[in-house]
């Protein structure tokens, strides 16, 4: 027989998967995988039901229903001052991920290099690698993650195409603030090229600081691919609807290539993340204030198991340092050990690199109820002989 892709054959099963196999078959609690359970608003799905029975199921239109993308605009301008066209600068995708295969797909040649940030989210590399791209990899230190100006400044060079990264980040946690944007922004100016954003955890972001997207800075509207994500600010997950903010210039391109993959997305689900996108502003404080609240109960509950926690400004994981707790092995081996002897399922963050992995910190997502927290805390204190 002859042998099928070996780009994708090479990734083998996601570190997710294993983690969750594993916690389900030792019945272990799941703060492994980013899964916000609880989380998801009773209206919101109500509007979701309503729609799939009320409304067409059919093809809805190719770059999105209009009153998503016109919910998209409004969200876009009150959070953060844009003046978005939703008939040409907005389109709907099935979830970031493919928002994020789409605009590298579409911009990316073969031998352009795109800048990325490790750890980085398991999704970027096998796609850029896919379209052609030659990543360039900024390594971010733990335990604050900050930016090394100088290797930054070197990844960038005549055949740069692009910049990714995350912000608020997965699994670093880390906000990329105002000076990290304006040293992008330049290097971007300076050597002619673009940047995919992926925001998806906007709305989460703690201890009163600000989320500011790149595209809103100087010069950055036309360079800029913004991606939002409903699965993360309303804790649908399995709902996959993301949303594109982007130039004409740059929205045309994308959807040549989203057409090819997934063309549309299921209408009833647009209608309700509509819906969800017209809340408020306080409904969105209260989001993150309430899953503030969970962090700081986490957080908690570990330093009294003894881990050193590292800072978390976003998102909704936590990282902390397997050998404060006196594990003598790496990630790897300390996730399989908690799910084993105390039942509880963590992600390795070497999971999330591309090459001499990061092996002394694991990732705890704190996006689950409260009592479930309190038990998984009481397990790890258990395991580690605290009280």
């Amino acid at each position: 027989m002859k042998p099928t892709n070996s780009h994708f054959a090479r990734y083998g099963a996601t570190i997710f998967d294993t983690m969750s196999r594993l916690a389900r078959e030792k019945q272990a609690i799941n703060l492994g995988q980013g899964l916000p359970e609880g989380g998801e608003p009773a209206d919101i799905v109500a509007r979701a039901a309503e729609a799939l029975t009320g409304r067409s199921n059919q093809y809805p239109p190719m770059l999105g229903l209009p009153e998503l993308r016109q919910a998209v605009a409004r969200h876009d301008r009150d959070f953060y001052g844009l003046d978005l066209d939703w008939q040409r600068e907005t389109m709907v995708t099935s979830g970031g991920t493919e928002a994020l295969a789409a605009a590298l797909l579409a911009l990316i040649e073969p031998g352009d290099e795109i800048v990325v940030f490790e750890p980085l989210y398991d999704s970027y590399l096998p796609i850029i690698e896919r379209a052609g791209g030659v990543p360039r990899v900024v390594r971010l230190q733990p335990p604050d993650w900050r930016i090394p100006a100088a290797a930054l400044e070197a990844a960038f060079g005549p055949r740069t195409k692009l910049v990714l990264f995350n912000s608020p980040m997965n699994p670093t946690a880390k906000l990329f603030d105002e000076a990290d944007l304006a040293l992008i922004a330049r290097l971007m100016t300076q050597h002619d090229c673009y940047a995919i954003c992926d925001e998806v955890y906007e709305h989460l972001v703690f201890d009163g600081a600000r989320h500011v997207p790149l595209i809103t800075l100087p010069g950055m509207r036309a360079r800029t691919v913004r991606i939002g994500s409903a699965g993360k600010t309303f804790s649908l997950t399995g709902w996959k609807v993301g949303y594109i903010s982007a130039c004409p210039a740059l929205i045309d391109q994308i959807v040549r290539a989203h057409q090819f993959l997934v063309f549309t997305t299921p209408p009833n689900l647009q209608i309700a993340v509509a819906y969800g996108l017209s809340k408020e502003p306080e409904y969105f404080a209260d989001f993150a204030r309430g899953m503030q609240a969970k962090r700081d109960l986490l957080v908690a509950g570990l330093e009294r198991a003894g881990f050193a926690v590292a800072p978390c400004a976003g998102t909704y994981f936590v990282n902390v340092e397997v050998a404060s707790v006196g594990f003598d092995g790496d990630d790897v081996a300390f996730c399989r050990d908690i799910i084993e002897r105390a039942g509880v399922a963590a992600i390795p963050v070497s999971a999330f690199y591309a090459s001499e992995p990061e092996t002394r910190f694991v990732r705890f997502c704190f996006a689950k109820p409260e009592p479930m927290l309190d038990e998984a805390m009481a397990r790890l204190h258990r395991r580690f002989g605290r009280n």
